[in-house]
């Protein structure tokens, strides 16, 4: 099969850990987690919120551990990486333990659903949210009932090796187990069966997971990206609203991992008049968020640094630069930078950014940006800063994605009674509070009959009388079922 991730040379830094232990084998990983999953355990109560319990002990009695690692991949501050990963996962972790597992009764009757664990699931985690990605998921599974395997990224390897070295200590270590390793772990990973599969991350590798996932009929859920944009209509308040919706649109755009996050704000469209209102305001705010550019994380490794510096080369993209642009290869560090109308068929404007890079598109009426956004693939979310309710209805019932966010950006992330999935090209699959544990679950239909009532109608040998009973029965028609059996109706 094709690969399911970019080897270390095409991505540059160093090879990954070793995925496995002296001795050990994918197949035989995976028959161990099979025969945890089989054994039964899992699926108590009791094993259930242990498994939550030790997630959380993990979390607090590493959290210094965790910020290090995420320094290391991605130069995060210690407040982004709490905000973004583990402050979530604790959140996360507490409202499972209240409610999650609790089993779904569709009604206190005779027919119910009753949820069960899927099995074995595999998650590909990605290496932009690496902690948070990793056992986001793993919440809802584990929660569900079920073994296992997680495949963090290759790309961000202390974040990889902090769970490689802590997860098995804090939980079941033959239901739970992270398979560290590059592209050849992964094909080797999805050669196997496996109940569901998670992965995060592109949409060309997510292509190769899907196709390996065909040959076992592997249920799979991605989660993707795409363009983000962001409707700003927010310049007719008052200077207030004006900077709270800047500050949340700076915040969305460059204080989610500099901008390497898929929820993040791709470009923004504005009405041409309201152009150096919002520039003015985005690099007073860029200046008083980022004076200290340690309050911002680096890019991810060379090759993607210069796949951003590649975009900006462009010399139709470069004459559109208003701010930043500044590139720092040593460091990995691109100055947030704002452009405003690049051509809209440049690279910029047709791939996903993925970086501190943002276009701002003009229109001549703010209504116009629906147009805009539906004339593209369907992105993860949509963000409009608007107190125009008929835009806001427009936008809800006219475009296509995963969320739609008002007055804000990213923030929908964290709230559990949400879920987080995208649409076509943006993914597929939910989860996120009760959502991950459906997603994680099958809801099975459960029926159960007494023996006092039996409907003969549904019986041969067939008379009219039969037929107009079952007329009646299949709409609902109770009534008219009485009569007719009476010999009162035909």
């Amino acid at each position: 099969m094709g690969r399911v991730a970019p080897s270390v040379e095409e991505v540059g830094g160093e090879p990954p850990p070793p995925a496995l232990g002296p001795g050990e084998t994918v197949s035989g990983t995976v028959a161990e987690l099979r025969a945890a999953y089989e054994s039964g355990r899992t699926r108590s109560l009791e094993w259930r919120q242990s498994q939550l319990r030790g997630l959380l002990r993990l979390l607090a009695e590493e959290e210094a551990a965790a910020f290090r690692a995420l320094r290391e991949d991605l130069g995060k501050h210690q407040a982004e990486a709490y905000r973004d990963e583990i402050g979530v996962l604790v959140k996360s972790a507490n409202a499972a333990l209240r409610e999650v597992w609790v089993p779904l009764i569709a009604f206190p009757a005779r027919a119910q659903l009753e949820p069960q664990p899927l099995g074995v699931i595999l998650v590909f985690s990605c290496w932009n949210v690496p902690l948070g990605l990793s056992l986001e998921p793993l919440v809802g599974a584990l929660a569900a009932g079920n073994a296992v395997a997680l495949k963090p990224s290759e790309l961000a390897p202390a974040t990889a090796k902090f769970l490689g070295d802590n997860v098995g200590k804090y939980m079941d270590a033959t239901a739970v187990k992270v398979i560290q390793g590059g592209p050849e772990v992964g094909e080797q990973l999805m050669e196997h069966r496996w109940d569901k599969v998670l992965f995060t991350g592109s949409p060309r590798i997510a292509r190769v997971v899907m196709a390996a996932a065909a040959k076992h009929l592997t249920p799979v859920a991605l989660e993707l990206g795409g363009k983000c944009p962001c409707i700003f209509d927010t310049i007719g308040g008052s200077a207030r609203d004006l900077q709270t919706a800047v500050n949340r649109v700076v915040g969305g755009k460059w204080s989610s991992c500099a901008g390497q996050a898929c929820l993040a704000i791709d470009y923004v469209l504005v009405e041409e008049r309201f152009v150096p209102v919002l520039i003015k305001a985005l690099k007073s705010t860029l200046k008083k968020f980022f004076a200290d550019s340690d309050h911002m994380a680096r890019i991810v490794n060379a090759r993607h640094f210069q796949r951003l510096s590649d975009l900006l080369k462009d010399k139709s993209v470069a004459a559109s630069v208003l701010h930043g642009g500044t590139l720092d290869a040593k460091n990995l560090c691109i100055e947030p930078t704002i452009l405003l109308n690049p051509p809209l068929d440049s690279a910029i404007m047709t791939e996903e950014i993925f970086g501190p890079l943002l276009p701002i598109i003009t229109v001549k009426k703010i209504e116009d940006s629906i147009a805009f956004v539906r004339a593209r693939p369907r992105p993860l979310a949509v963000y409009a800063f608007t107190k125009n309710a008929a835009l806001r209805r427009r936008i809800v019932e006219e475009t296509s994605s995963g969320s739609v966010t008002f007055n804000d950006a990213v923030v929908q992330y964290g709230i559990d009674s949400l879920p987080f999935g995208g649409v076509g090209e943006s993914g597929f699959g939910q989860y996120h509070g009760k959502y991950s544990f459906e997603m994680f679950s099958h809801k099975k239909a459960v029926l159960t009959r007494g023996y006092l009532i039996e409907l003969t109608a549904r019986y041969p040998p067939w008379d009219d009388s039969k037929i107009s009973m079952m007329r009646q029965l299949y709409r609902y028609n109770y009534v008219g079922f009485v009569l007719t059996f009476l010999g009162l109706k035909k």
